[in-house]
């Protein structure tokens, strides 16, 4: 065989690069922040509780965007409205917790919680209910449930913030457990389960045969309309729990909220490893990709560079991502079933 049509197989130094490489990434940047934090304040960015905590608290909500978009994305489409999804549950839980009386902090966030939760469900209905009913492109179904869902949010904000007074909520969103923040709880309560069922079960496998190929899924018995309603469904209730942990940290419910976070959430997936073609990708690879986000973003604060510098660093790291995915997907056997 000649050496220009090695595969990937072949090649396990190589492979082995485009396996890895996000991992191999985060490492170099934890390298680079801990060095200069040694360097230039005597101090330590990982072995410090506070910077550690803090960064996982920077990348919850986008993790929680990029881990329904996961399965989104692994079947070959994209869903645009989960930002101001997030912000539509982070304003009705507010809402309907200022109903109550605060002597019914509890019930008032349980049925604020519940409230969202359902509220947040409905868009990834309708947008699964599109395009797999009506065969609506992702990128235009999605986009119309961007405008419905931000216009839907502020119109309940009355276009303001919508504080709440709830010393439960507050619980939520700014205490600890074992020192852990209740936030960064969750959010890793979610991981294992989405990572589960991606990783171990039939649904995951039908969501990586419905990116590697439509027509073979089809063949193969797979209700594909059923199934792709149901991945826009969770993609939408993951943006609301999403919007719930804003409102809990916060103590106020914001349409905006998501509104920055959703490319991050995208960003996320494509940078740990997922194909924008569909068919491959991991919940642990958007682990990956919302900590170098988040460190990023954190860590530029930390050395006191001018915050604007993250949106120029995290946009550097998503085009070399699609770089990586595209250069392996050119290779012999890099094909996306491969990946």
């Amino acid at each position: 065989m000649a050496a220009t049509d090695a595969t990937l197989e072949d090649r396990p130094i190589v492979a082995f690069f485009y396996a890895a490489w996000s991992w191999l990434f985060l490492f170099g940047l934890v390298i680079f922040f801990e060095v200069w934090a040694q360097i230039s304040y005597s101090t330590s960015f990982v072995f410090n509780a506070f910077n550690v905590q803090s960064i996982a608290l920077f990348a919850a909500a986008p993790l929680l965007l990029g881990l329904g978009q996961t399965f989104v994305i692994i079947s070959g489409g994209i869903d645009l409205s989960v930002g101001f999804v997030m912000g539509l549950a982070a304003v009705v839980m507010a809402r309907i917790m200022q109903l109550f009386d605060p002597a019914l902090a509890p019930l008032a966030l349980f049925v604020g919680i519940g409230c969202a939760f359902l509220v947040s469900m409905i868009p990834g209905f309708i947008n699964g209910w599109l395009i797999a009913r009506l065969k609506v492109p992702a990128f235009i179904g999605t986009l119309g449930m961007y405008g419905v869902a931000r216009g839907s949010g502020f119109l309940a904000a009355d276009g303001t913030t919508v504080p709440v007074n709830n010393d439960w909520l507050f619980m939520m969103g700014s205490g600890k457990l074992l020192g852990i923040p209740i936030p960064v709880i969750i959010t890793a309560v979610l991981v294992v389960g989405m990572h589960y069922l991606l990783s171990q079960t039939q649904f995951g496998r039908f969501t990586y045969a419905i990116g590697g190929g439509r027509q073979a899924a089809i063949r193969a018995g797979i209700n594909i309309r059923r199934h792709t309603m149901t991945i826009y469904i969770m993609a939408a209730a993951c943006a609301g729990v999403a919007g719930m942990i804003y409102t809990a940290r916060f103590s106020a419910g914001a349409a905006q909220a998501g509104e920055p976070l959703l490319l991050d959430s995208i960003a996320a997936v494509v940078i740990g490893g997922a194909s924008l073609f569909g068919g491959s990708g991991t919940i642990i690879g958007t682990v990956i990709g919302a900590l170098i986000i988040a460190i990023i973003q954190y860590g530029l604060v930390f050395i006191n560079v001018e915050p604007f510098w993250q949106f120029v660093a995290v946009g550097i790291v998503i085009i070399v991502s699609v770089l990586v995915d595209q250069t392996r997907r050119s290779l012999p056997g890099g094909t996306k079933e491969d990946a």
